[in-house]
């Protein structure tokens, strides 16, 4: 199986579906609270890790984030970025520039950001807690990149998988994809019938019994 048709394949679950699946295999993933900031469209991609945290002195330093866009070579990167402090952005305007211009797929935020109509204006999909317009400058560093960070309570490796959408953001470890995309598309097609069979007037009680759903795994 190719490196791209994998997110091909990725891209055609949604964000309940890979949850539901991971929910199956006991794997931690699902995230809440990490929501579009703009009407943005859903995003899939491989993770690159950032980790942020607060600046403890007075020195210049290369500002956050920035580095890591400089050293994207590929089209398939998500920027995932813990760390964040409250009410202070992590994410703005002149960063979304510099990912557009590097093909990067999106920013999933463990904070907040500002500028957000920038990000917008670009077509530049931003996740994360909310918006502000205080400035990270002086505020907020980057301590780190390429290792584990924690998004809420979700250990995120770099290159695991990443789907955000509407209902929000969920990770996928890269050692388990192939189990995830496969129940995935059994899981769509279990839930398709259910619908196709409410439709027709079956009873949802009957439809939406738990065996129906521990049915997925004998599929």
């Amino acid at each position: 199986m190719t490196h791209t048709s994998t997110l091909d394949r990725l891209a055609s679950l949604d964000t309940n579906t890979v949850s539901d699946a991971l929910d199956f295999l006991g794997l931690p993933g699902a995230t809440y609270g990490l929501r579009p900031l703009w009407d943005c469209p859903k995003v899939v991609g491989r993770a690159s890790t950032i980790l942020l945290g607060p600046k403890t002195d007075a020195t210049p330093t290369v500002h956050l984030i920035s580095p890591v866009i400089d050293a994207v070579t590929t089209d398939d990167r998500v920027l995932v970025i813990g760390g964040g402090l409250e009410g202070i952005s992590c994410w703005g305007d002149i960063l979304a520039n510099a990912a557009v211009a590097k093909k990067i797929r999106g920013s999933i935020i463990d904070g907040v950001s500002r500028d957000i109509e920038g990000s917008e204006s670009i077509g530049y999909p931003v996740f994360g807690r909310g918006v502000t317009m205080i400035s990270a400058r002086n505020r907020v560093v980057q301590i780190d990149s390429g290792k584990p960070v924690q998004i809420d309570g979700v250990t995120v490796h770099e290159d695991d998988y990443v789907v955000a959408d509407r209902c929000g953001t969920v990770f996928v470890p890269a050692s388990r994809i192939e189990e995830i995309l496969d129940l995935g598309k059994r899981i769509t097609r279990r839930q398709d019938g259910m619908v196709a069979a409410v439709r027709a007037g079956r009873s949802v009680a009957e439809v939406m019994h738990d065996k129906e759903f521990e049915a997925i795994r004998t599929q």
